[in-house]
């Protein structure tokens, strides 16, 4: 069940309903339904409004929802199809109920239409829940602390062991396998080991190559604890690296900790995307950094808010976000730093523990 502190997340969406003059929010979002009522099955949809609470799924996670729902939602048992019983969980009368438009799709909407028509007016929403899940509480700020430490230490113990003559599929399946007997539910996300070449692949797959002496690898990993994710990247040197490779990786440690240090309240996230940029950008690999500086961490390894040039969000103290600049030469290498930090009412604090320095392991 959803802790004490997690209750008072309809109320605030609430609010944002009625700025938005909405009656009634249906929440279909696997993620969002989970923020707000506690659930964690796969089949839920919640609806939300002015004194209004009613979480509904199918009987197959009945006993689920009885265990795990808030207890201020009702729980209503409805056809496997659950929007098939929407309209009897629906209070009565004409309404003008709001749906979430990245988790609706084209005919989920038709039909809602054709079902609702005579009285509920639907309109679509954009990141009502999204911006409330990006401001975290203390106890959520803690579990992803908690996640963290998870995840550095079985990072720790993966360098223990070295690299070379692993695969990277090896070094993968080893760290992700410490990670959960360390208490993680399952890794946060598939994670990236990439060396020498393959490292110029920012979202590579593991492959059952081995890694060999003097490569750079990138390994990029999370922690998935009590439902909420850590985040981080270290690029490694298997055996001593080339001066080039030093070259780069001093060159993305200056970036990343200029961005770490542009993390505060009230600051926009383009322009501590710009900070970090620029000292890329004046090194001459301004191509090479073709991703954001960072993203927000919570129940999904990637939410809002977004650090990013386009971006025209502010950071607010409760956000937690990775900075994480990378320069990638296609046919080469690629370094990546990425740190997770928790913004605070006056700075930021980095959960991050393992050294950035780079490390030359065995």
């Amino acid at each position: 069940m959803i802790t004490q502190v997690a209750q008072d997340r309809p109320t605030r969406l609430t609010e944002l309903l009625a700025a938005a003059e909405l009656d009634v929010l249906l929440v279909t979002g696997p993620v969002n339904v989970r923020y707000l009522t506690g659930y964690t099955g796969s089949n839920g949809l919640a609806l939300v409004g002015p004194g209004l609470r009613r979480f509904v799924t199918d009987f197959r996670y009945a006993e689920q929802a009885a265990a795990e729902v808030d207890p201020a939602f009702d729980r209503i048992q409805a056809p496997i199809e659950l929007l098939d019983g929407l309209a009897d969980a629906l209070p009565g009368g004409s309404l003008r109920m709001g749906f979430e438009a990245a988790h609706t799709s084209v005919t989920q909407h038709a039909f809602l239409r054709e079902q609702l028509a005579d009285r509920i007016e639907l309109a679509p929403t954009a990141d009502l829940v999204e911006s409330l899940r990006a401001v975290k509480d203390a106890a959520e700020i803690a579990t992803v602390r908690a996640a963290t430490v998870l995840a550095d230490d079985a990072f720790e113990r993966l360098l223990q062991d070295g690299l070379v003559g692993r695969s990277e599929r090896e070094v993968a399946i080893a760290l992700e396998h410490d990670m959960v007997l360390r208490g993680a539910r399952r890794p946060s996300f598939d994670t990236i080991v990439a060396a020498g070449p393959h490292g110029a692949l920012p979202h590579a797959n593991p492959r059952d190559v081995e890694i060999r002496a003097g490569d750079l690898v990138v390994i990029d990993w999370g922690a998935q604890l009590d439902d909420y994710c850590s985040d981080c990247t270290r690029t490694v040197a298997a055996g001593e690296p080339t001066a080039e490779a030093r070259e780069v990786y001093e060159l993305v440690l200056e970036a990343q900790q200029a961005g770490v240090d542009a993390v505060r309240p009230d600051r926009p996230t383009a322009e501590v995307d710009g900070v970090a940029r620029d000292i890329i950008a004046a090194a001459g690999h301004g191509d090479n950094f073709g991703h954001g500086l960072g993203h927000g961490v919570g129940l999904d390894v990637h939410e809002a808010p977004w650090l990013r040039r386009r971006s025209n969000e502010v950071l607010q103290a409760g956000n937690v976000v990775t900075v994480e600049p990378g320069v990638y030469l296609a046919g080469r290498f690629g370094v990546r730093i990425e740190d997770l930090l928790a913004v605070t009412e006056d700075g930021a604090e980095v959960l991050t523990s393992v050294s950035k320095q780079l490390i030359v392991s065995d």
